[in-house]
């Protein structure tokens, strides 16, 4: 950051008054804040990084203090970066503004192989936090382990199951797959079958392994109670209203089986609770039924989450939740977006596997062609349907899928309007994603940005602060 970036910075924080996902204030007029480490850490296990700007006291109206000695500041502000696990190389930048001076420390995102980042005086446990809206909140257990799981490539879909036993499983259904596993493989054929369950992790140790177990198991649930899908229809639009009749859910499944099972027995409950309408196509005049929403687009959802979803035993007590209200669907999925891909990369980059064993097996039975093609079938689907674009959001280690429908879409256009009207009214002030995000209170930067701000761009309407870049991290929207 130059001296006019960080002068032009204060400026907007006078206009906003508060702090942001990227943005954290220090008054240190008469001294340097003695603990960072919580904003230190949290600013560093985030891709975009943070700033801080020192010199400003939010407490008193976001006033212009300015600090007590840039020099001895910059030395204090290094001191603690260097207390930290990786070691944090912040880039400090001082600026005199109407007699007074003020310091940012720009903090960069550490690599995803290194996180989490942390206070090395706590330990990685305690001493790791996550940036939620202006706040440093401590990392849980198991946002601890994903890191540690993507960087030591923990493969949870082959950790062996000591209770399991060769009498709870389908030897038909594990024959039939072994027939599929050796066509065209002359090699593999030849190797004796108690040598391909090692090889194939069928088995491990001579044990079985959970992908054994939810692939042939005949009733995997037995050991692993949560690994099914809670499927309910719920009145109204929100969790917890119920229809005249005081009835909280109109139906209500535990899905449990194999991961093909809980597939079927999945779109089975959609099909079931789904709408149908006859509508006639403008083509050829032919009356075509219609549900609510596309079935291979939900069914390529559902096969994410059984595949994708995290089965280490932090979450094997979570079930995948499959929710459908009167004006859309929603799917539940334990387990955030695995390694480097991020919401907006879905469907446009091959992404890490986090359960190989068990996509590459249900790749060989048929279910999933394991091709990185779920997320541009469901779009494209979607699309063809005349549905809002399916939501994609990743919140505290749950990654969740909304459908839609159409029948509400209408119903939403004066709230549609609505917001547009406040957007552009809001963005007489140059807002960032985030900002614009947590106006429209919207959880994915995509949509927001891709739904709102930018048929505004196209109209002439709204500019961008850095035109020649559309996609800067420092990207700005505003109203002409």
């Amino acid at each position: 950051m130059t001296g006019e970036e960080l002068k032009e910075k204060l400026n907007e924080i006078q206009k906003m008054k508060c702090e942001t996902q990227n943005l954290e204030l220090k008054k240190a007029a008469n001294g340097c804040p003695e603990k960072m480490y919580d904003t230190l850490s949290a600013f560093s296990n985030q891709d975009d990084g943070g700033i801080i700007v020192f010199g400003v006291d939010e407490k008193n109206d976001y006033e212009e203090v300015g600090v007590y000695d840039a020099q001895d500041l910059q030395k204090k502000i290094n001191e603690q970066c260097l207390q930290m696990t990786p070691i944090i190389r912040p880039l400090l930048t001082v600026v005199e503004k109407d007699n007074k001076v003020f310091v940012s420390a720009e903090i960069p995102g550490v690599d995803l192989a290194d996180r989490p980042c942390y206070y090395s005086g706590k330990g990685k446990r305690k001493g790791s936090y996550v940036r939620v809206g202006d706040c440093d909140e401590p990392m849980t257990e198991y946002e601890v382990y994903s890191y540690e799981a993507f960087r030591k490539k923990y493969q949870d879909d082959i950790r062996s199951v000591p209770r399991a036993s060769w009498a709870t499983i389908d030897l038909t259904s594990l024959s039939d797959y072994l027939l599929k596993l050796k066509l065209g493989k002359p090699n593999l054929a030849n190797i004796p079958d108690e040598d391909i369950y090692e090889l194939m992790s069928i088995t491990h140790n001579q044990e079985l392994t959970l992908a054994a177990v939810m692939l042939f198991c005949q009733y995997p649930q037995a050991y692993f109670p949560q690994l099914s899908i809670i499927a309910t229809v719920i009145p109204g639009t929100d969790v917890g209203e119920s229809d005249i009749n005081n009835v909280r859910f109109i139906d209500n499944k535990r899905i449990e089986g194999t991961i093909p099972q809980m597939l079927e027995e999945a779109l089975s409950f959609v099909r079931r609770n789904m709408k149908t309408k006859s509508v006639i196509s403008e083509q050829t005049g032919i009356r075509q039924d219609k549900t609510d929403y596309p079935l291979i687009a939900v069914r390529e959802a559902l096969v994410n989450a059984l595949v994708h979803r995290d089965y280490s035993v932090h979450t094997e007590g979570m079930p995948i939740q499959l929710m459908m209200f009167d004006d859309r669907l929603e799917i539940h999925n334990p387990g955030g977006i695995y390694g480097r891909m991020t919401i907006d990369q879905l469907g446009k980059l091959q992404p890490d596997t986090r359960n190989p064993v068990l996509a590459t097996a249900l790749e060989v039975m048929g279910v999933t062609e394991n091709r990185y093609s779920g997320i541009p079938t469901i779009r494209k689907a979607v699309a063809e349907y005349g549905l809002p674009e399916v939501e994609f959001i990743e919140k505290q280690g749950t990654f969740k899928v909304i459908f839609y429908k159409a029948s509400i879409f209408h119903d939403r256009e004066k709230i549609f309007d609505g917001k547009i009207e406040a957007l552009i009214e809001y963005c007489k002030i140059p807002r960032s994603r985030d900002e614009i995000c947590a106006f429209l209170g919207v959880s994915s930067k995509t949509y927001a940005i891709n739904t709102y701000v930018m048929p505004l761009v196209e109209k002439g309407i709204m500019g961008l602060s850095v035109p020649d870049r559309p996609r800067s991290q420092k990207q700005k929207y505003y109203t002409k």
